[in-house]
C-alpha cells in the first residue's frame, strides 16, 4: 500500500501549486476537475483545490529531496525571498538543520502550510 494523492487546500490553487513546483523543481499538471496536481515523481500527487469560503487550516508536508538537489531548493527560496528555517517552529531563520545525518529546512507556502525539505528520512524507533 502507498499514498497516491492528497488534496491541499489553497486560496488560489494556481499560485500555490506553481509556488511549490518552482521551488522543488517540479511541474504543475493539467487541471483535473477542481484539482491542480503537482506530481512529486514517485507516484504521488499533491492535488491543489481552492477553498475560499473559510480560512485554510495549515498542514505540514515534508519532502525527501536528493542531497544534490537540496542546495538548489535553498537557492530558489533565497531567489524568491522566502525565508526558510532550521526548525519547525520557525525560530531559526536562514539556517538549515542537520538531523539524522542529513539536512533539512522549513518554509511556509502562500497559505501558511508548513513545508519541509529533508535529505534523510527521520529515524523511527
Amino acid at each position: 500500500m502507498r499514498l497516491n494523492h492528497t488534496a491541499v487546500h489553497a486560496s488560489d490553487r494556481y499560485l500555490s501549486a506553481e509556488f511549490l513546483a518552482v521551488l522543488l523543481g517540479l511541474e504543475v499538471g493539467k487541471p483535473f476537475g477542481p484539482f491542480l496536481p503537482v506530481d512529486l515523481g514517485n507516484g504521488v500527487t499533491l492535488d491543489y483545490c481552492e477553498k475560499r469560503d473559510e480560512p485554510i487550516q495549515p498542514q505540514h508536508y515534508a519532502f525527501l529531496v536528493p542531497e544534490d538537489a537540496f542546495d538548489a531548493v535553498i537557492a530558489r527560496l533565497d531567489a524568491v525571498g522566502v525565508t526558510y528555517f532550521a526548525d519547525s517552529g520557525h525560530t531559526d531563520p536562514g539556517r538549515v538543520n542537520h538531523m539524522f545525518g542529513g539536512r533539512g529546512a522549513y518554509f511556509d507556502d502562500p497559505d501558511g502550510h508548513n513545508m519541509e525539505i529533508i535529505t534523510r528520512p527521520y529515524a523511527r524507533p
